[in-house]
């Protein structure tokens, strides 16, 4: 048996991996600064990440949502107290996807509503649901076509007004930050209103912060930084530093029944164990200070009175995700800067290079990346 081809990759094969440092099979170091898109939250192998998985694996790996499981409680008090919602509940699943199925699932339940509205560029996962809610056909098969969801340009309260006013709407999502849209940012006026149309038409508001929270965007959700509160927040990549995990945090407003949502693996004792460690090291490391002073630091270089501006068009971003376009005659700078100065990023379309590196990257890695990419500019 082979594999089924469903990505291009590059012929490299990392093995290990220390903070933001790769080698590769054949010994060649790399920089990374995209984490495998947004998961490496706090480092390769952090030692409090590594040592509290063996512990937890040496104890009990897994067992059924069908006994009590102390570390999903840990978790939940954890995630509610370092993201300032204490008073949400939380639902464990296995994935970013899962959590965007299940959270429009309860919206649809809260609401009796099956409508969903979207907006342009949006991503939001691959099964059944979360690709019917991203807008891209090329990934949606025909049996996951469905009128139940509408998308209207992000930004345009005209267009979501008029669309939420049919009554048949159960939510509205949107991602903190776009992300494979190559990192689009909603304006916070437009977050406000939103929040405003949904409370008024009894709609839900699901943020989508798989890729933008977790302390990624100097915040941590992305959507705190706009003065709002979401009824419900979808979150994964960055949760357990690679170990599969997502979550759903849900409002107090929306009540739990016995058999609503269900998962064999999501919540296990080494999934739990990963996220809890997860967060020690963002809390005790001040790691989304850490991002926001980074990020700070890209921005001013490529943005700021004397930025970079020979190959850019635009620098776009907050914290450490960021989205760099660059010019057409750039185009090839992605793979210069991989094979020639061995640095991992990431892609939106030809144009844009993302940034997504490790919430502990430090000003001295980042000051790397701001040289190499001025002497291959120059």
């Amino acid at each position: 048996m082979d594999l089924f081809e469903v990505y291009k990759l590059w012929d490299i094969e990392p093995v290990r991996g220390q903070d933001t440092t790769l080698w590769d099979k054949d010994g060649a170091e790399y920089t990374d600064l995209y984490g495998g898109h947004a998961v490496i939250s706090v480092g390769h192998c952090h030692p409090h990440y590594v040592k509290t998985v063996s512990e937890q694996l040496g104890k009990l790996g897994f067992y059924s949502n069908a006994v009590q499981n102390g570390l999903q409680k840990e978790l939940a008090l954890k995630l509610g107290r370092i993201s300032g919602y204490q008073d949400y509940k939380l639902f464990l699943c296995n994935s970013g996807a899962e959590a965007i199925e299940n959270a429009l699932k309860l919206a649809s339940f809260a609401t009796g509503k099956a409508k969903i509205l979207a907006f342009n560029k949006a991503f939001h996962g691959r099964t059944s649901g979360a690709v019917s809610a991203t807008d891209n056909p090329k990934i949606r098969a025909p049996f996951n076509a469905t009128e139940n969801v509408t998308f209207v340009q992000l930004g345009d309260i005209a267009a979501v007004e008029k669309t939420l006013a049919s009554g048949e709407y159960a939510a509205v999502v949107l991602e903190g930050i776009q992300g494979v849209a190559g990192i689009f940012e909603a304006s916070s006026q437009f977050w406000q209103q939103l929040r405003e149309l949904c409370d008024r038409l009894g709609v839900m508001l699901i943020a989508d912060e798989i890729q933008s929270g977790y302390g990624r965007s100097g915040k941590f959700f992305a959507h705190q930084h706009h003065n709002v509160m979401a009824d419900i927040i979808t979150t994964a990549k960055g949760m357990a530093n690679g170990f599969p995990i997502g979550g759903v945090l849900i409002s107090p407003k929306i009540k739990a029944e016995y058999g609503m949502l269900g998962t064999t693996f999501g919540g296990n004792h080494l999934a739990c164990s990963a996220a809890i460690a997860v967060l020690d090291i963002i809390e005790s490391q001040k790691l989304v200070e850490n991002a926001a002073r980074i990020g700070e630091y890209f921005k001013n270089a490529f943005a700021g009175p004397q930025g970079l501006d020979k190959a850019l068009v635009e620098y776009r971003g907050r914290g450490l995700m960021i989205g760099l376009e660059v010019k057409e005659e750039y185009s090839d700078l992605r793979n210069r800067l991989l094979f020639e100065k061995h640095f991992f990023t990431g892609a939106a379309g030809a144009k844009v290079i993302r940034l997504l590196p490790s919430l502990t990257v430090s000003e001295e890695t980042a000051q790397k990346f701001i040289n190499d990419w001025k002497e291959l500019t120059a």
